[in-house]
C-alpha cells in the first residue's frame, strides 16, 4: 500500500478541489478542500499518526466528510472520490493544467464557452484567434498558451522568457517555503538576475534536512523527470519542459549560495580577486580569513558586499560591466526600486483590442497603489486592433474627463498613435495636441530597410505632439527579430528633442534591451517604464521591465513615471 505524506494528502487534496472547480461546483466547498491542504500541508507532526491515534478530526479545517475522506486514503491507499472525479471530467481538461497560466477556472471557460476538452482542441482554438474573445482574456492569454503547448510537444529545454521562469519560481518558491525543513528559499541564477530569456530555474534552499526536502520536491505534480538526484543537488524536468536545479544548502551557508548561484560567472571571478588581495576566500560555503580560514559570518547578502569593503551591488547589476569598479569608487548608481512606480502611462481598453473597461483598469491601477494612469489605445490606421476613429478617440476623452471628476487617480487621455509608412503620425497634429500623452509606435512596415525606418522614428521624435516611442525596436523574444534601425541615430535625435524612449514591461518584449537602456541613460535620455497591458492581469508585468530598467543602471530621476504627477505634467507640458 502506498505511503502518504503530509505533503503527498495536501496534493491530493488539491487535485481534488481543482476537479471540482472544473466541474463548476460550490466555492465554498472547493475552499474547504484548499484550507484543509494547507493545513495538512504545514502540520508540524505526521499525518499518519494523526490517523493512527483517531486525531484528524483535530485538524484545523478538516471536517467530519473530509476527515473520512483522509481515513480512506490513509487506510487503503487511494480515494474512491478522487477516483470518481477524474472519471467525471476529460482528461483533457486536467491535461491543459499542465500550461503554464491554465487552471481549473480557465480550463472550464474553454470547456463551457468553446466546446474544448483536449489540448489539440485549445491549440488550434488559440491558432484560431478564438481565445482572446472570451471574457477575461486576449491576444497575450492566447500567446501563453500556444508558447506553452510547445514547450509541452517539445519537451522543452530551450530558452523561455523571464515572465515564464518567474510564474514557475514564484510557484515553486511557495510551495517550498510551505515545507517545515526549510529555513530559507530564493530563486537564483539569471532568473533572479532578471535576463529577458532564461535557460534553466534555479533556486537555493537553506535546510537542515536536505533528504525530506528532496524527497518531497521530487514527488512534486509537475515534475515529469528527475535527471539528477545528488545529496545537495536535485536536477528535474518539469511537465511543460523548464529545467529546474534545487540546491540544497546547510542554513548557516544559505546567503553565500545565493550569491554564488545567482551569478553571473564574470562577477563572481571579479569579487574573488578583489577578496583574494585582502585575504579573504569567498565560496558558495562562505566567507573565510584565508590565513586561518576563520569564517566570516554572514547574516544576509550584503554582509559579503561589506567584508570586501563594496557597497551592495543587486543582482540585476551582477554581469561585470563595471559595477564592482563602480563599486569600489562609490559611484554605483541607487536604481529604482520595485515599489517605485507612480503610473502606467501605456494601457489599452476595450474601445480598442484591450479586453478591460476603463474603470476596470482605475479600479486595478488603485490596487497597485498608482498616483496615475494613461489611456493610450490605438489609433485609426491598425484596423485590427479596433483603432479609434477621430470621432471615437474624442468621444473617448469625454468619458474620460467624466470619470476622472469621480476618481481620485489620474487618469491622462492618450493615444498610442501608429508611425505611418512615410514618417506621418496617424492623426493630424490638432488632435494630438488635445491628448495629455501622445505614444508614437510602428506596428507595420518592419521590412523597410534601415535607413527608411530609421527616417521613420525619427519624424515622430521631432514631432512636437508625440512624448513616447514605445518598444523602440520592435523585437518579439524568440519570435520576431528587431527591425532594421540605427539606435544611435534614434538615440542622437531623442536627446536632441527630449523624447522619451520605453521599455515596453511585457516579457515578450523588454523592448529598450537593457545594453540600449544603459546606453541611453548615458546620453540624458528619459525612460518610461510601461506594460502596454491589453489586460488588466498583464499590469503586474511592470516587475519585468524595472527589472530590465535596472540592469540599464537607471535612478528615479531617469524615468518618468517613478515622478509624482505634478512633476510629470510639467514635463510633458515643457519637454
Amino acid at each position: 500500500m502506498k505511503k502518504f505524506g503530509n505533503i503527498e494528502v495536501a496534493w491530493v487534496l488539491d487535485e481534488i478541489a481543482a476537479l471540482l472547480e472544473i466541474k463548476g461546483e460550490d466555492i465554498f466547498k472547493i475552499r474547504a478542500y484548499q484550507r484543509a491542504a494547507r493545513a495538512i500541508e504545514n502540520l508540524d507532526v505526521d499525518i499518519t499518526d494523526l490517523f493512527r491515534q483517531k486525531k484528524l478530526n483535530g485538524i484545523s479545517g478538516v471536517g467530519k466528510n473530509i476527515a473520512a475522506k483522509l481515513e480512506e486514503l490513509l487506510s487503503t491507499g487511494r480515494l474512491i472520490y478522487l477516483e470518481k472525479l477524474r472519471g467525471e471530467i476529460p482528461p483533457g481538461l486536467v491535461e491543459m493544467m499542465n500550461v503554464p497560466g491554465v487552471g481549473p477556472k480557465m480550463a472550464r471557460t474553454f470547456y463551457e464557452k468553446l466546446g474544448i476538452s483536449s489540448l489539440k482542441e485549445l491549440e488550434d482554438a488559440a491558432r484560431g484567434k478564438k481565445v482572446r474573445s472570451l471574457p477575461g482574456m486576449g491576444s497575450k492569454t492566447e500567446l501563453n498558451i500556444l508558447r506553452g503547448i510547445e514547450m509541452l510537444k517539445s519537451g522543452g529545454r530551450g530558452r523561455i522568457t523571464l515572465g515564464l521562469a518567474w510564474t514557475v519560481a514564484d510557484s515553486l518558491l511557495n510551495f517550498l517555503r510551505s515545507l517545515p525543513w526549510v529555513v530559507e528559499a530564493e530563486t537564483a541564477g539569471s532568473t533572479r538576475r532578471m535576463k529577458e530569456a532564461i535557460g534553466d530555474i534555479d533556486i537555493v534552499v537553506g535546510t537542515e534536512e536536505p533528504e525530506k526536502v528532496a524527497e518531497v520536491f521530487v514527488k512534486h505534480p509537475q515534475v515529469k523527470e528527475v535527471l539528477a538526484h545528488g545529496s545537495t543537488k536535485i536536477s528535474v524536468l518539469l511537465k511543460f519542459g523548464v529545467q529546474v536545479d534545487l540546491r540544497l544548502v546547510r542554513p548557516d551557508e544559505f546567503w553565500t549560495a545565493l550569491h554564488h548561484f545567482t551569478g553571473s560567472k564574470e562577477h563572481n571571478v571579479r569579487l574573488r580577486e578583489r577578496a583574494h588581495k585582502i585575504g579573504i576566500k569567498i565560496n558558495e560555503y562562505g566567507l573565510f580569513k584565508t590565513d586561518s580560514d576563520e569564517r566570516i559570518p554572514v547574516s544576509g547578502e550584503e554582509d559579503i558586499y561589506t567584508a570586501l569593503g563594496l557597497a551592495y551591488i543587486p543582482p540585476e547589476l551582477r554581469e561585470d560591466r563595471g559595477e564592482v569598479f563602480a563599486a569600489e569608487e562609490g559611484r554605483l548608481p541607487q536604481v529604482i526600486g520595485y515599489d517605485d512606480m507612480k503610473g502606467d502611462l501605456h494601457l489599452h481598453s476595450n474601445w480598442s483590442d484591450g479586453v478591460n473597461s476603463i474603470e476596470q483598469i482605475v479600479e486595478q491601477a488603485k490596487k497597485m497603489g498608482y498616483e496615475y494612469i494613461a489611456i493610450t489605445d490605438h489609433s485609426r490606421s491598425l484596423g485590427i486592433a479596433r483603432g479609434l476613429s477621430t470621432e471615437r478617440l474624442t468621444e473617448q476623452q469625454e468619458v474620460i474627463n467624466a470619470l476622472q471628476k469621480e476618481e481620485a487617480i489620474h487618469i491622462l487621455t492618450g493615444v498610442e498613435a501608429d508611425i505611418l509608412a512615410n514618417g506621418d503620425m496617424d492623426y493630424p497634429d490638432e488632435v494630438l495636441a488635445e491628448k495629455d500623452i501622445v505614444i508614437g509606435s510602428i506596428h507595420s512596415g518592419f521590412r523597410q530597410d534601415k535607413e527608411k525606418i530609421t527616417e521613420r522614428i525619427i519624424s515622430a521624435i521631432k514631432n512636437e505632439h508625440v512624448d513616447i516611442i514605445a518598444h523602440p525596436t520592435g523585437r518579439l523574444i524568440g519570435r520576431r527579430d528587431p527591425y532594421e534601425v540605427d539606435m544611435d541615430r534614434i538615440f542622437e535625435m531623442a536627446a536632441k528633442y527630449n523624447t522619451v524612449l520605453e521599455i515596453n514591461s511585457s516579457p515578450d518584449r523588454l523592448d529598450l534591451n537593457d545594453l540600449y537602456v544603459r546606453q541611453a541613460k548615458e546620453m540624458g535620455i528619459k525612460i518610461a517604464i510601461n506594460t502596454d497591458a491589453h489586460e488588466i492581469i498583464r499590469m503586474h508585468e511592470i516587475r519585468y521591465g524595472i527589472g530590465t530598467a535596472r540592469r540599464g543602471w537607471l535612478e528615479k530621476e531617469d524615468v518618468i513615471n517613478t515622478w509624482d504627477y505634478d512633476k510629470l505634467r510639467r514635463f510633458l507640458k515643457n519637454r
